[in-house]
């Protein structure tokens, strides 16, 4: 049956009662609306003359395009661009997701990064605190003692306290001089390590690494000592007033000391767990690890009047001395933060500008600002000997471990003395007047001395002090602080930069580890 207007078979068919032809019911409503008449007689008809038919719903009729072949082609053509215009629409739609999670992802991990910066400075800032708190309470402590003492001695001895400051007891005196007797008896027997680095290892040798560890506006290093017990550990004193704990071979730092109020002067460790620094703030603090690369500061040491220039340790690690621009150098117990004896020089103008202990912890030398190295024989506190030869301030001091020499480093050169002879043997000028001295340390063996300038080299001492290597691609401030590694195979070097360098060979850092 075909919809007499269409021609097709109609979907929803309706059947006229005055004519009885049928119809698609959306065409013939539609021309009966417009008309009122019949479609096929043209007579008068109304929508109530339209009678519905129940069409057979299991066979859809067939529309009119299916039944060729051309109009098939066309169902399919429109089908495929219907499908491109969906898979356009999808493509467009993934992409702008894909933006969208990038973005978010990118918002993440800023997020993640502001994070981590803040629990870090956190962490610092309650690090810093505690610090601070246990500065203030140990300074409090000490205020207090100092007054309880005051007033005892007011009131009681004040003779007492006099005689105490005129020499060191008689125990001290006794364990440095067991500890001297144990160091230059074992001294003479000493044997050369097989590791040492050969000449020729340390000429194929370079600078292996560059870390920078302090602030770049004052980060300038101008000390640094390694761990007595973790050689891969060196700490690092710099003009920003902070002293750094650093992992060479982890290269990263284990801790931040901060609590001087000025730039540091030196730093040295005491024990493996015990670390000393020296300031322009006129004060010395002893620190102390409480848990791996966190220390705290057990002691603020307030006995100088004037800046403290340097501090060294007695060979038996239970002893430290501290020098100061206010001409005195002061003995201190080390388990005590006690200063057992402060020694004034002769001449109260001359202030100190380097101090270092011999290696078997009975003689200090000094270095002064009028160009002068003086000898003291610690258990008197007598200067027993007077090196003239600097024509300017001398701003280092090394002792080789053979026990016989000193080196001592000034603007102008760098001296070395023979501690046999009173009298200088050599004389250095590694950049003839043209760039100031400013570091110099002898390796463990004293085969080897180190001397920091605008440059840093090494002299083989059997070599008649000759140069073994010169490392040039160093910065332009200049090298400020030396420090051998074990067997002499690394060198560590502090600059005005900022940064500390390490000299070896390719792979010495990993055989360190090893």
């Amino acid at each position: 049956m075909f919809c007499s207007i269409s021609g097709v078979v109609p979907e929803q068919p309706v059947v006229s009662t005055k004519s009885g032809h049928l119809f698609e019911k959306k065409l013939v409503e539609k021309f009966v609306k417009e008309t009122g008449k019949c479609p096929v007689t043209n007579e008068l008809m109304s929508l109530d003359d339209l009678m519905p038919l129940k069409a057979n719903k299991t066979v859809k009729p067939r529309p009119s395009p299916a039944t060729s072949i051309p109009g098939l082609l066309g169902l399919f053509h429109d089908e495929w661009d219907a499908l491109m215009l969906e898979t356009h629409s999808l493509r467009q739609s993934l992409h702008n997701v894909r933006q969208e999670l990038s973005h978010a992802l990118y918002l993440h991990d800023a997020s993640t990064r502001v994070i981590a910066r803040l629990i870090r400075e956190r962490d610092e800032a309650r690090s810093s605190l505690q610090n601070v708190k246990a500065t203030l309470a140990a300074e409090s402590d000490q205020a207090a003692k100092r007054g309880s003492d005051a007033a005892a001695i007011e009131d009681t001895d004040g003779d007492a306290k006099k005689q105490k400051k005129a020499s060191l007891p008689e125990s001290v005196i006794e364990e440095l001089q067991a500890v001297n007797s144990t160091l230059s008896k074992g001294r003479k027997k000493r044997a050369i390590s097989d590791s040492l680095a050969t000449t020729e290892d340390l000429q194929h040798s370079s600078v292996i690494g560059s870390h920078p560890l302090h602030q770049t506006t004052q980060g300038g290093i101008v000390a640094l000592d390694i761990n007595p017990e973790s050689a891969h550990v060196l700490a690092t004193a710099g003009l920003d007033s902070s002293v750094q704990i650093f992992d060479h071979v982890q290269t990263r730092i284990l801790g931040s000391l901060q609590g001087h109020s000025k730039r540091l002067t030196s730093v040295a460790y005491a024990t493996s767990t015990v670390l000393l620094s020296s300031s322009a703030d006129k004060t010395t603090r002893i620190w102390s690890e409480q848990s791996p690369g966190s220390f705290t500061c057990a002691a603020t040491l307030t006995d100088h009047t004037a800046e403290v220039v340097g501090v060294t340790v007695h060979p038996s690690r239970k002893f430290f001395v501290t020098g100061s621009s206010d001409a005195t150098w002061c003995f201190y117990d080390l388990e005590k933060a006690e200063c057992l004896r402060q020694v004034a020089s002769e001449d109260a103008s001359e202030a100190y500008t380097a101090l270092q202990f011999h290696p078997d912890g009975l003689i200090l030398g000094t270095g002064t600002d009028k160009a002068l190295i003086r000898i003291w024989e610690v258990k008197q506190q007598k200067n027993v000997a007077t090196f003239e030869g600097h024509i300017k301030p001398v701003k280092a001091l090394a002792f080789s471990e053979n026990g016989f020499h000193l080196a001592s480093v000034s603007e102008d050169c760098v001296k070395l003395w023979d501690l046999r002879k009173l009298k200088n043997f050599k004389t250095l000028e590694p950049y003839d007047g043209s760039a100031p001295c400013n570091a110099v340390a002898f390796d463990y063996s004293g085969n080897y001395l180190a001397v920091g300038g605008q440059d840093a080299r090494i002299y083989g001492v059997k070599q008649d002090f000759e140069v073994v290597k010169t490392y040039q691609d160093l910065p332009k401030k200049g090298v400020t602080a030396l420090r051998f590694g074990p067997d002499a195979k690394t060198l560590f070097v502090g600059s005005a930069d900022h940064n500390l360098r390490i000299i070896g060979a390719a792979g010495s850092t990993t055989s360190m580890q090893e």
